[in-house]
């Protein structure tokens, strides 16, 4: 015979208990949580117009989808390089209205009608660019993988010279002609890099076409 009541619960028991009824009153919003977000995992499509080395490329797109992964997924301009897919290395490196971008950080969907460049839209096998003929000429890539990425931004870094844009290293911010110096095409240019360290080459690649059509 013991003194114990049939309604007595030891601490563990009443624990366990506890936390199962806990769970069972938030299952609902545990539900609606998860359903919400798969709901905003699916994808969400967008049609746009992009206009690609003076070609208009109507397509649908996820929403979320880069530039760089529709130029090159979707559209089978491989070009452009995807190095780290971060911004980093610039070997993603194309033209929009002129400027220079890292592909790789813009949503396609965003540059709807948008004017875009990519290292297929600048020169041919029989018509080289300035640069591209300079690049060969002072032997300024050894892999070719950043290459692409080099060739573009330095199109857009010279034309941001000639507008008279400043750097981090211009002497004179208010003067309305750059001196582009070895110093300030580096400085200018180091958000591309080159893995193989043909920094020199592409230094003097770059010195050796400037105004002539870059």
């Amino acid at each position: 015979m013991t003194d114990e009541s049939p309604l007595s619960v030891d601490r563990r028991t009443l624990l366990k208990t506890s936390v199962a009824v806990g769970v069972i009153a938030h299952l609902p919003a545990l539900t609606n949580a998860a359903d919400a977000a798969n709901k905003a995992a699916q994808p969400v499509n967008m049609t746009v117009t992009l206009r690609i080395n003076n070609q208009s490329h109507p397509l649908t797109l996820d929403t979320r989808a880069s530039l760089l992964d529709a130029l090159r997924e979707q559209l089978g301009m491989t070009g452009t390089k995807k190095g780290c897919d971060h911004g980093q290395c610039g070997a993603c490196t194309v033209l929009v209205n002129g400027r220079r971008i890292n592909s790789c950080l813009t949503l396609a969907v965003m540059h709807d009608g948008d004017e875009i460049t990519t290292i297929e839209g600048i020169g041919t096998p029989e018509d080289l660019h300035p640069l591209q003929s300079a690049f060969i000429e002072h032997d300024g890539f050894q892999c070719g993988y950043c290459t692409s990425g080099q060739i573009c931004s330095a199109i857009g870094m010279l034309k941001e010279a000639a507008d008279g844009w400043p750097s981090h290293v211009s002497s004179n911010l208010t003067a309305a002609r750059v001196e582009l110096t070895d110093a300030e095409v580096r400085e200018r240019m180091s958000g591309n890099l080159c893995r193989c360290s043909a920094y020199p080459n592409i230094v003097a690649a770059i010195q050796s076409v400037r105004g002539v059509g870059a």
